[in-house]
């Protein structure tokens, strides 16, 4: 598996970095060098797709080692000598080194341990609409985008200016990100129906979908005159970016795909929009504040980007190995509410029958515990584990373009931390 790994990693980075080949992880999607803006993978063309097709075959099959794809009418191909026995375990591993690098979390502590007052007074109200806002920002949520924030800040900050200092835009950055990711929460919640949200019962429960869909557009528009009052349009700009991303993601998860490559494609895409494009975004932006170079800004934007996909690659993986007490919220919820993740389009590829069962969106009697049945006899959780690994891969090749400093280090870590998590 180690030769395999690096093999893979040695032909990525060869094609990345000579920027001669299509890169699924860092958004080159054409054979030219990607811009200092937002990348051009954002919204990718008919060759486009074709390429990310042809690097999603190619992924499978240096996973499989093997060239036998399932054939039509199969019921099972035959496994791979790579296939792992236990097929619920997550197969994500530590992607960097042994090396012992600084703590995220406790690095970022210091500047994080008023966030959520300093989000509170925000959105200081009277009546009810003050309770509702006040239910998610109560101060045990891990603060995961706002801590990548303020790490990157420091770390290009160092790089650029040889000062870790955090400026007081870039803090506000961290808010900003917290308060955009909680108010898309309550309104996925309230499309979703769910119950339950990070262990606890959702906005929706317990004040009715009507106040809860206004209580998350009224945290979206405080995020905004937070996002005005910094002064810079090019922030503006980027933040509306992925606001817009957040919508889009959230009309994509409810189409579906009949050719399988689309599926794929459509899967990532939706991946990005709804999860890794505020990450990203959020990245650059407070490298935009700290007046870093346009390359500088590059980097912190792919790092946020490949970290975020990672991420979702990894909860869409939690919720075929996770129970409900670790993951806070149900599992086998993806299925529940008709939605085929990457667990279930690797799984489909070795049992056709699948195909049917995702064009229907689990509606069926049945359908949901025989979609579960078929992803545990697969190895779709295994390959969703090894995508995310490479994607994690990428975002530490990419931050460790910047000089060393113990943010840099952190994100280093961070990366491994996205991968091994259990909730």
């Amino acid at each position: 598996m180690a030769l395999l790994l690096s093999r893979w990693c040695a032909w990525n980075r060869r094609n990345c970095v000579a920027g001669g080949a299509l890169s699924l992880f860092n958004g080159c999607w054409n054979r030219e060098t990607p811009s200092a803006g937002l990348p051009p993978a954002r919204e990718p063309g008919a060759h486009h797709r074709h390429a990310l097709v042809k690097e999603l075959h190619l992924h499978r099959r240096i996973y499989l080692n093997s060239t036998a794809y399932t054939k039509p009418g199969s019921w099972w191909r035959t496994p791979s000598r790579l296939m792992y026995t236990t097929r619920t375990k997550c197969c994500c591993n530590q992607v960097h080194s042994d090396k012992q690098y600084k703590n995220p979390y406790t690095l970022a502590q210091e500047d994080l341990k008023n966030l959520y007052d300093e989000i509170r007074r925000l959105l200081a109200v009277s009546s009810d609409l003050k309770d509702i806002c006040d239910y998610y920002f109560d101060g045990k949520g891990k603060a995961f985008r706002p801590m990548i924030a303020v790490l990157m800040a420091k770390a290009c900050n160092l790089h650029h200016s040889k000062s870790r200092k955090l400026l007081k835009s870039q803090h506000s950055i961290g808010m900003i990100v917290e308060m955009i990711h909680t108010a898309s929460l309550v309104h996925d919640d309230v499309i979703d129906g769910s119950d339950t949200r990070r262990g606890k019962v959702t906005v929706n429960k317990i004040w009715g979908e009507r106040k809860a869909i206004l209580a998350g557009d009224f945290v979206l528009s405080a995020a905004s005159v937070a996002l005005a009052r910094l002064g810079n349009n090019t922030v503006v700009s980027i933040f509306t970016r992925a606001i817009e991303d957040l919508v889009r993601g959230e009309f994509m998860q409810l189409g579906s795909k009949e050719n399988e490559n689309e599926r794929f494609v459509h899967y990532l895409e939706k991946t990005f929009k709804k999860t890794a494009s505020l990450i990203a975004n959020s990245c650059k932006a407070v490298s935009i504040l700290g007046n870093c170079d346009p390359d500088v800004q590059e980097i912190a934007y792919q790092y946020g980007r490949n970290v975020g996909i990672a991420f979702q690659l990894v909860d869409d993986v939690l919720d075929f190995t996770s129970c409900a007490d670790q993951l806070g919220k149900p599992t086998a919820n993806d299925l529940k509410l008709g939605l085929a993740t990457g667990p279930v389009l690797f799984a489909c590829q070795q049992f056709p029958e699948l195909h049917t069962l995702i064009m229907r969106r689990f509606s069926a009697d049945g359908d949901v515990d025989q979609a579960w049945q078929y992803v545990q006899q697969s190895d779709g959780v295994q390959q969703t584990c090894y995508l995310a690994h490479q994607y994690c891969q990428e975002a530490i090749r990419q931050i460790s373009m910047l000089h060393p400093s113990p943010e840099r280090d952190a994100l280093i870590q961070l990366a491994e931390i996205v991968l091994t998590r259990n909730k």
